[in-house]
């Protein structure tokens, strides 16, 4: 359902139907989102004319019926109350299909694309599947709807498919054939469309008479519908987009994030900039018509091997050999001369859904680091490859997102070294005394003070702030670390695609803004090992300090004041943590083999230190 909402919420975009073609593509090959589409496609005939004569917003359906009161007009409110049964309806049907697993021999009658789907075929296995839902139909009104097209490119377990770069790739060859529009949008299939007046916004910006030529792509900010208050996982990364990618804009344009953006199809085949690269929008509608190719000659264009000794993901398409395919992508095409555009109006464009546990936000940040480091490392690195094609400031805003893996490092240092140090007593600061004291005081409070200040600018709050460098902590710990770690020793790349589904239990808590840990994995372990250091090296402090006379006492937090700071501030960002590995009993509290792990590892490791 949260596929279908995106698919419908972009087919009613206020924009000229007949100039619109949506295409759904489906890497499980699955028969239960065909299933789900077909569905979509019947719905669409009453959904479209309901949004365009009442102009309602958002255009999913789900987030319309969530958010909208019953209308007062009697015309609005009939027409209301007849097409929430027919999605009520249609819900009914596409979850009894999906939760039977597989769709029933009478429903496969109803379209003869189910023909695609044997005993044999699996997501890892299957044949390319292209259907044309729609082409050319009206709605219940008599106006044209936009074209729906299913795809799922053939899968093999003999050939790398190359993730969602080869997913896109295809996708971009398949639309050529059937629709050819000069512009892509690309959305991932939980970020439904908030705003009908989104694509004129975008085409506003290609079509600009003095720099439109310039423009490869538009690209959104990414918002979560399913963010707390107080931002307990960080999820809504409020500063980037309020911030960092403004910056990027004025400096050459913001990187490319995978989804929200609308490209020009030429520059993503690979053309580069020579000044005159202008759409001729006099060509009116460039849509291709559906008769001049067959279904055979569509689905080559989505098997395995049709790549093969091509262009295709390196100087054409999406870049391969990447898990973040979209910051390579953008970065080259930056590199060819193009610009692009960050856009952010004040009623969200796209709305997605955030990770709702601590484990899916370590795995996705994980993911990104480590591609954000790869690119840092490859042929298209923004300090070569960008040194002279790229504004300078741009360069400097790509390396703030490549250089989060190895940042890793210090801030691991910082999160271990001086806690252990308080513990034996070996200074690593100036005292208090020492003139040499207000340097790093000023350091530690003006960067704290200047990103709380730039939290609250950016909408946050003063809980949101605490909670997001509790985040910022535990991604530079133990994903960035990890990522780091597999990036330089060289281990084989992976593609973890994030759940977006999660349970009853898992929503209660996180509306509660408890953190859901619940999962043992080497991620975990690690953030628990780190904090539980921390609170040994403090009690080992306590301890020491009840032993001393006053005015030892006094000398020692003299000299010792910033390994002070630094060892109670970690502790009390780590207090979820502790409140989960000792006190909650509820199942997404830290499984006891990773208590047990964390606690035996931080007095070894402190003990060990200690009598070194």
């Amino acid at each position: 359902m949260m596929v279908i909402n995106t698919v419908l919420s972009v087919m009613a975009y206020d924009y000229p139907p007949e100039k619109l073609a949506v295409y759904l593509s489906d890497d499980g090959g699955s028969e239960l989102t065909f299933y789900a589409l077909t569905q979509a496609a019947m719905f669409s005939k009453h959904w479209l004319p309901y949004c365009r004569n009442y102009k309602i917003e958002p255009r999913s359906p789900v987030a319309y019926f969530k958010s909208a009161s019953r209308p007062s007009n009697t015309k609005h409110n009939h027409d209301y109350i007849f097409v929430k049964k027919l999605f009520e309806e249609m819900k009914d049907r596409i979850e009894n299909v999906t939760n039977s697993g597989r769709v029933p021999d009478e429903l496969r009658l109803e379209h003869e694309g189910f023909s695609e789907w044997d005993s044999f075929t699996s997501p890892r296995d299957h044949a390319a599947i292209v259907k044309i839902l729609l082409d050319q139909n009206d709605d219940n009104e008599g106006q044209s709807l936009p074209k729906l097209v299913y795809m799922a490119r053939e899968k093999r377990p003999s050939h790398f498919h190359n993730f969602k770069a080869g997913a896109m790739n295809a996708l971009i060859r398949v639309s050529s054939k059937i629709s050819n529009g000069s512009i892509i949008l690309n959305v991932d299939c939980d970020m439904y469309s908030n705003s009908s007046d989104t694509m004129r916004d975008a085409l506003c910006f290609f079509m600009d008479e003095e720099k439109g030529h310039e423009i490869a792509f538009v690209q959104y900010p990414q918002c979560f519908e399913n963010v707390t208050k107080n931002e307990v996982y960080g999820g809504s990364m409020r500063v980037l987009r309020e911030v960092d990618f403004h910056g990027m804009d004025g400096n050459g344009g913001p990187m490319y994030v995978g989804t929200g953006c609308f490209h020009r199809r030429d520059i993503l085949l690979g053309k580069n900039f020579d000044g005159e690269s202008r759409i001729d929008w006099t060509l009116g509608n460039d849509h291709n018509d559906t008769t001049d190719y067959t279904i055979e000659e569509i689905k080559n264009l989505a098997s395995c091997t049709f790549e093969m000794d091509t262009e295709w993901g390196k100087e054409m398409g999406l870049k391969y050999g990447c898990p973040v395919e979209d910051v390579i992508t953008g970065l080259s095409i930056h590199c060819r001369g193009w610009k692009s555009v960050f856009y952010n109006p004040k009623r969200e464009a796209f709305i997605g859904v955030s990770a709702t546990t601590l484990d899916q936000t370590l795995v996705q940040h994980k993911r990104w680091s480590e591609g954000d480091l790869m690119v840092l490392l490859s042929k298209y690195s923004p300090l070569w490859y960008g040194l002279g094609r790229v504004n300078p400031g741009l360069i400097m805003g790509y390396l703030m997102y490549c250089l989060w893996a190895p940042s890793s490092v210090p801030t691991l240092y910082y999160s271990i070294i001086p806690s252990l140090c308080l513990l034996k007593g070996v200074p690593l600061f100036p005292t208090v005394t020492s003139e040499w004291f207000l340097p790093f005081a000023y350091i530690i409070f003006a960067i704290s003070a200047f990103d709380y200040l730039e939290f609250l600018w950016c909408g946050g709050t003063t809980r949101g702030w605490w909670n997001d460098r509790r985040i910022w902590l535990y991604k530079r710990t133990s994903s960035y670390l990890y990522a780091f770690l597999d990036t330089i020793l060289g281990s084989d790349l992976s593609f973890v695609i994030s759940s977006k589904v999660m349970d009853n239990d898992v929503k209660a808590r996180h509306e509660k803004e408890i953190m859901e840990f619940g999962v043992a994995s080497p991620l975990t372990t690690t953030v628990a090992t780190i904090a539980m250091l921390n609170l040994v090296c403090l009690l080992g402090l306590v301890m020491k300090s009840m032993l001393m006379d006053t005015t030892t006492r006094g000398v020692y937090y003299e000299t010792m004041a910033i390994h002070v700071v630094f060892c109670v501030a970690l502790v009390a960002l780590n207090m979820p943590l502790y409140w989960a590995l000792f006190v909650r009993k509820d199942n997404g509290t830290i499984p006891g083999s990773v208590t047990i792990k964390s606690v035996i590892l931080a007095l070894f490791i402190s003990t060990v230190f200690y009598f070194l």
